[in-house]
């Protein structure tokens, strides 16, 4: 054999060494990323089972229910999110009262401003394609854009201004769409346009304008050349699967999926039947239905692009960015990113968005450092559609946070004191829960808005006797159940009252 041809031999077998070897180490590889991703996937699959997040949402159901009772409201719609994971979602009382429709997870509502988020991110979507920029004056792109400027040195409206509400144009359009429900056309907002006037500089003072993300809107259509609705289906709503969203209320869908809306309480206890309507040429401020998985859908969305620090439908440099604050006023009030809201509490950033329109109320909170994501929609007006979020925040976050850090620690309650937790009734009014909470028990009085701070942990003793565990640790005050001859828990006593158990 000649020289030549022994080095064709060794180097072919040097050749299909090295394919084997570089075959082995992906396949090393491949086994350690599986072995890093095993414990993700297994808390993913066993979060919403622990034991810790079960009590969180048993006392969010019983806390939302107790609500929907008290404060007569027509329907409640509500879910959390944890990154991938739907943890839980659930519908209370009627989606449509004459029909008695129950309510639930997929009940489509109204979600009125939170249809902002959806437009800036169609306009950032353009940015990141460098179609357009933030500090283009809305004229260069909507030349039909004649609003009276009353105020001779104000800088150029520009569409930064628009999604941080700072350009200084007015509330609304000029029409009386709160008062009588119905919505102008584009093309009758767009005459009306040159009719108004601004009502600061721009770039001077906070003023929320659903005027102004009604233009954003018109943007989208200009500079991508479709209609809006068709744009924010096609990049937006069908690439994140939000099968039950739709940039307008869904017509086709009433007196079935969709909640019929009611209005605030009247001296005599009624709540009015809202008319019908659709938003039309305020749609991209105002006029997009939902329910609560697809918002969840929705954050989640938000929570993977975060973790993956790609490119999914928005780079995630440029959520980032719509996440933070863009604009403050003086005094330190209405913070607001790109399109979203932003807030702090307890030293933690929220962002989110909510929702009011005639019949409806909703509220999307998102926490991104934590992952979690709490959705709030219902038919009916007059309540804090943020207390529901931020409430349902505060009862599951730490559950799901404990049950991240420390999967299969949870305590497991004595099967024992299942008989103790049930509704208990005051003879002279009022009602208690005992229920699970954290591996023990606890009391809570019905009905609160702040069902974390009114929530009374209890130690066990010894038979059928508690003691309430006070802030500091200590124990105080005895709860004492009592038992008939069957064994049957009929009253729970503190001290020298007591309440009767109901079941």
């Amino acid at each position: 054999m000649s020289f030549a041809n022994q080095c064709s031999r060794q180097e072919k077998k040097f050749s299909v060494g090295n394919r084997i070897n570089g075959m082995r180490m992906k396949m090393t590889l491949i086994l350690f990323l599986l072995l890093l991703l095993i414990p993700s996937i297994l808390i993913a699959q066993n979060l919403k089972e622990d034991p810790r997040v079960e009590s969180a949402i048993n006392l969010l159901e019983l806390w939302v229910q107790a609500q929907v009772d008290f404060e007569r409201i027509t329907g409640v719609s509500m879910s959390v999110v944890h990154d991938q994971e739907l943890i839980w979602s659930g519908g209370f009382g009627y989606s449509d009262i004459e029909s008695k429709r129950p309510t639930t997870p997929t009940t489509i509502y109204s979600i009125c401003s939170i249809s902002k988020l959806f437009t800036s991110i169609g306009l950032m979507q353009l940015r990141d394609r460098d179609l357009l920029h933030l500090d283009d004056p809305v004229k260069k792109h909507i030349p039909w854009f004649d609003i009276k400027q009353q105020y001779e040195h104000s800088p150029p409206i520009t569409i930064k201004g628009l999604l941080t509400h700072s350009s200084g144009l007015p509330r609304e359009a000029d029409f009386p769409y709160w008062t009588e429900a119905s919505f102008p056309t584009r093309e009758q907002m767009i005459e009306h346009l040159s009719n108004q006037e601004t009502l600061y500089p721009a770039s001077h003072k906070y003023q929320y304008s659903n005027l102004g993300l009604s233009l954003a809107g018109e943007i989208i259509t200009k500079v991508s050349g479709k209609p809006y609705g068709e744009y924010i289906e096609e990049n937006i709503l069908k690439p994140l699967g939000l099968s039950n969203t739709t940039p307008e209320i869904p017509v086709e869908k009433q007196k079935g999926q969709l909640a019929t809306g009611y209005g605030a309480f009247k001296r005599d206890g009624t709540r009015p039947v809202m008319p019908f309507y659709t938003v039309n040429g305020i749609a991209p401020a105002a006029g997009f239905a939902s329910t609560v998985e697809d918002l969840g859908k929705f954050a989640s969305w938000q929570f993977r692009l975060l973790e993956t620090n790609g490119n999914e439908l928005l780079a995630a440099n440029t959520l980032r960015d719509m996440h933070r604050v863009h604009w403050i006023n003086k005094d330190w009030s209405s913070k607001r990113g790109i399109g979203f809201s932003v807030w702090r509490n307890k030293d933690k950033t929220f962002v989110g968005h909510g929702g009011s329109c005639p019949g409806y109320l909703s509220h999307l909170l998102l926490q991104p450092e934590e992952k979690i994501s709490t959705v709030f929609m219902t038919n009916s007006r007059s309540l804090s559609s943020s207390m529901y979020t931020r409430t349902a925040y505060d009862i599951v976050s730490k559950a799901i946070l404990e049950a991240i850090d420390s999967p299969g620690e949870a305590k497991t309650p004595n099967p024992e004191w299942e008989k103790y937790t049930g509704m208990y009734e005051r003879p002279l009014g009022g009602e208690s829960h005992v229920i699970f909470w954290m591996g023990e028990l606890a009391t809570i009085s019905l009905p609160t808005e702040n069902p974390m701070r009114s929530l009374t942990k209890l130690k066990h003793v010894e038979g059928h006797v508690f003691r309430r565990i006070m802030d500091n640790g200590e124990l105080g005050t005895p709860v004492t159940f009592e038992v008939d001859d069957s064994g049957k828990v009929i009253k729970m006593w503190r001290t020298v009252n007591y309440s009767v158990k109901v079941h």
